[in-house]
């Protein structure tokens, strides 16, 4: 299928593996010059090059960090037309070992990162007349489960991407958040609770996913 996609560029962040994996490799399926953001330079530099795009090795916990991954993408590419803002922090698992550093570190690590990398972004978006903006939320910004601090964080991005959209109408530049449920592949949080307790894991798909199973990338 032909999305009007080619020779078009586009950052993904988080973008080594699981969702951010998937759609890097989509975009570059569709002629996209992707930029794959991550924060190891080994796993980024293969994947870059698997994907003829390019690779920035970044920190994006940190303005420094993000920074440093926007303006080497533009100073590679020329320009973003997209940005995936797919990057996220969890800190703390519930209530007992969630505190003031957790919450900090999940909002700056989710809604501050994809804020600030949209906000740089758009204004060449605006001048160009054409972008995209995906923020990749979760079904936990919108309901009761997972990590206090994460679910805040997510809830966020979405509050955030929901009061961004109308002030964009009309300028070809459209904001958008996506928030997937539980995810499964290799390496990922979902995958490591399935292998440390299988009966567990089993017993929460069969007992809260709808579908009877958990998504894929």
């Amino acid at each position: 299928m032909d999305f009007g996609l080619r020779d078009r560029t586009a950052l993904i962040t988080g973008a080594t593996r699981g969702i951010g994996l998937a759609i890097a490799q989509s975009l570059a399926a569709e002629g996209v010059q992707v930029a794959v953001i991550a924060r190891t330079p080994a796993d980024v530099d293969r994947l870059a090059h698997k994907l003829h795009g390019v690779g920035v090795s970044s920190d994006l916990v940190t303005h420094r960090g993000r920074q440093h991954a926007f303006e080497s993408t533009v100073d590679r590419l020329g320009h973003v037309d997209i940005v995936v803002n797919n990057f996220g922090v969890r800190a703390g698992t519930n209530w007992k070992d969630t505190g003031i550093d957790e919450f900090r570190r999940a909002i700056d690590g989710n809604v501050v990162a994809a804020a600030h990398l949209t906000s740089m972004a758009l204004p060449k978006m605006l001048s160009r007349g054409w972008g995209r903006i995906v923020v990749i939320a979760s079904v936990y910004g919108l309901e009761a489960g997972g990590a206090p601090a994460y679910n805040a964080a997510k809830a966020a991005e979405i509050a955030y991407v929901a009061s961004l959209g109308p002030s964009l109408r009309g300028t070809g530049v459209t904001a958008n958040a996506v928030a997937p449920g539980p995810i499964l592949y290799e390496g990922g949080s979902w995958s490591r609770r399935l292998e440390a307790d299988p009966e567990l894991i089993t017993d929460f798909v069969a007992r809260e996913l709808p579908a009877g199973r958990f998504g894929t990338p």
